[in-house]
This record gives structure tokens, C-alpha cells and sequence, in this order.
């Protein structure tokens, strides 16, 4: 039996009410929780994008992107592999900042990790990092000796490297999608 570890597998859909409903009923069913999910519109208005990421092992996750493959919102499923894909998630830290002598010291941190300083108050300062879950999970740890007051993440969000697109498996396989280099 294959070891059960974390897949990313994207989904495009139909942009309609009720198809978010409906993936995530599959994987209930199954028995599946879903670890991060992140959605929205593609470069096409009627469609959007679905990242979906489960713990499951390889065989399991095969069964699962065949299973979303037969609903008929979904145009096209592919299980994107970490070393053949990007992925990266958006948090935000609202850090506890009393004075300003904490407020530069978090200044520095946020300039050390690239992170943006969205909102600068007399108590708190709030910042947004976007990363993989390691950089993401490394400043969360400084953060903490400064009070991280709250703290929001997107699900991972991820695309194919090189000119490989999810367009690539799509039920009708329809070579405009496909990006090329010119």
C-alpha cells in the first residue's frame, strides 16, 4: 500500500453556483477531508479554477481525479506533483506592535522575508507573505515572539512548470488552450 502524504490536484469548472458544492460532496463521500482549498475565476470569465489538496495515497488520489473527471461542471482535473509544479499560498499577520521599537524590529523581519506591510496602527502592524508553506510557516514562527494577534491563509494555489497547462487534460482536448512559446 502507498504511503497516504498531501496531493494537490486542480480542477477547471463551470462558473456556477452549486460546483463548489458539488466537488466537495465527492470527497466527503469518499471520506476525504479536504486539507486547502482555493478558487477562482480563469482567464475565461465561465470558467474557474479549483485547487483542491487531500491526504490520500497515490491510488486514492487517481480514483478521486477520476471521479471528479465524470461531473459534468468539470472540464478538466490533473494531480500537480511538487517537483513539476508552483505552489504558493497569501497570509496575513496582524502582529502586535505597542511601541516603536516592535514596530521596527517586525519592519525588519517583514523586509527580511519580503513580506508587504499592509496597515501600520499605533498597536499593530499587518502583513502579507506570499510563499510556499515552509517560508510562510518560518516567519509565522518569529512572528509569534511579538504576539500574532490574527492570522489568515488562502488555501494553496498552484500551476504546472514549463509550457505544461491543465488545459493539457481536458475532456474535449482543445489545442487553443495550450500554451506555446512564440
Amino acid at each position: 500500500m502507498d504511503e497516504i502524504r498531501r496531493h494537490t490536484l486542480a480542477a477547471i469548472v463551470d462558473n456556477e453556483a452549486g460546483v463548489l458544492s458539488q466537488v466537495s460532496r465527492l470527497f466527503s463521500r469518499k471520506g476525504y477531508n479536504i486539507e486547502s482549498l482555493a478558487v477562482g475565476t480563469t482567464n475565461n470569465p465561465e470558467t474557474s479554477r479549483i485547487t483542491i489538496e487531500v491526504m490520500a495515497d497515490d491510488d486514492h488520489v487517481k480514483l478521486l481525479a477520476n471521479q471528479l473527471r465524470k461531473l459534468f461542471p468539470v472540464h478538466s482535473v490533473k494531480v500537480l506533483t511538487p517537483e513539476h509544479s508552483i505552489r504558493r499560498q497569501l497570509v496575513l499577520f496582524k502582529v502586535r506592535a505597542p511601541n516603536s521599537q516592535v514596530r521596527n524590529e517586525v519592519i525588519q523581519i517583514a523586509n527580511i522575508f519580503r513580506a508587504n506591510i499592509l496597515d501600520v496602527s499605533i498597536g499593530s502592524l499587518t502583513l502579507a507573505m506570499i510563499g510556499d508553506e515552509e517560508k510562510t510557516s518560518a516567519i509565522e514562527k518569529i512572528l509569534e515572539e511579538f504576539e500574532v494577534c490574527e492570522l489568515v491563509r488562502t488555501g494553496i494555489i498552484a500551476l504546472e512548470r514549463g509550457q505544461e497547462t491543465i488545459y493539457d487534460e481536458t475532456k474535449e482536448n482543445t489545442a487553443s488552450y495550450v500554451c506555446r512559446l512564440r
